[in-house]
């Protein structure tokens, strides 16, 4: 089984940057791909990055291209999300996923999940 911490989360003015970082735990899919979620009140929850095992390959939402980078650390079983260029619309509820398969740009297969940290964005 796999186990997903994710943190980072916060309250910040649109323009700023925050970085939400994710620990895995348990050996089980730990090699897999992983990504971020989020999810706004009245939407429905979006794959916003993903990345291979390996790091080498990433998608994103073409809301959040340019301006998010998600990287991960296997030494540490770790994934993160640096969110740059802050926007009012980013804000919404964000969670750390794991893939059950190789895929990384494919929503339905991720499906281990953090607790979720909660980022909001001020006009």
């Amino acid at each position: 089984q796999v186990q997903l911490e994710d943190s980072g989360g916060g309250s910040v003015q649109a323009g700023d940057s925050l970085r939400l970082s994710c620990v895995a735990s348990g050996r089980a899919f730990t090699s897999y791909a992983m990504g971020w979620f989020r999810q706004a009140p009245g939407k429905e929850r979006e794959l916003v990055a993903g990345i291979s095992w390996s790091g080498g390959r990433s998608y994103y939402a073409a809301s959040v291209k340019g301006r998010f980078i998600i990287s991960r650390d296997n030494f540490k079983n770790a994934v993160y999300l640096q969110m740059n260029s802050l926007k009012p619309e980013d804000t919404a509820d964000y969670y750390c996923a794991a893939s059950v398969s190789e895929k990384y740009d494919y929503a339905p297969a991720y499906g281990y999940w953090g607790q979720g940290t909660q980022v909001t964005v001020s006009s």
